[in-house]
């Protein structure tokens, strides 16, 4: 996992309650091993509750809001899945601000499970080749994303996976995006 080194860049981490706790987790790890610096981003100052599953799993402080955060300030995004979450961050508007600003500024945007449903709020998807939790392909396509059932997709520094079993594949191409930094060619 530690093939790509990122050291010393910052990699936003936006979520809220309700989130998958390992799709928090493991892309975390994987970032600070690679040498990065998460930070997590969230609506409120609140301490998050994870979830595994159906179960309530550990509480995570926050870093900063997402009214507070700047996208200049980081190299890349990762949203976490997790139904609850994702639902939520879907309706905040500064949730929605600031990921637009990764895909303004071409930087890599690496979302799982539920939450490319963010990005179809945030007005980022069309065009882009996606995949997700099944549940939401319809959403996606609707949104104008070709969506596909794959391990992880990647477009133009944009990575999606379906769930938590692609979880590696999901960190080793969220690490080569962030190590190739901006990605030129599509526009919001």
């Amino acid at each position: 996992m530690t093939e790509h080194t990122i050291a010393g860049k910052k990699v936003a981490f936006l979520l809220t309650d309700g989130v998958e706790q390992v799709e928090l987790t493991s892309p975390w790890d994987a970032v600070k091993a690679a040498g990065g610096e998460p930070v997590l981003v969230s609506p409120t100052r609140d301490p998050l509750q994870g979830f595994d599953g159906d179960d309530k799993g550990d509480t995570f402080s926050v870093d900063i809001t997402a009214a507070e955060a700047n996208a200049e300030d980081f190299a890349a995004l990762v949203i976490p899945g997790g139904v609850i979450n994702a639902d939520h961050l879907r309706a905040d508007k500064d949730a929605q601000a600031f990921a637009r600003a990764f895909f303004e500024q071409h930087k890599p945007v690496a979302s799982i499970c539920h939450g490319p449903w963010l990005l179809i709020d945030a007005g980022v998807i069309s065009g882009r080749r996606v995949t997700s939790y099944y549940t939401l392909a319809t959403d996606l396509n609707n949104a104008g994303a070709s969506w596909s059932d794959a391990e992880v997709v990647v477009d133009n520094g944009l990575i999606t996976s379906r769930t938590p079993d692609d979880l590696g594949a999901f960190n080793a191409k969220l690490l080569e995006e962030i190590a190739e930094g901006r990605h030129q060619g599509h526009n919001v």
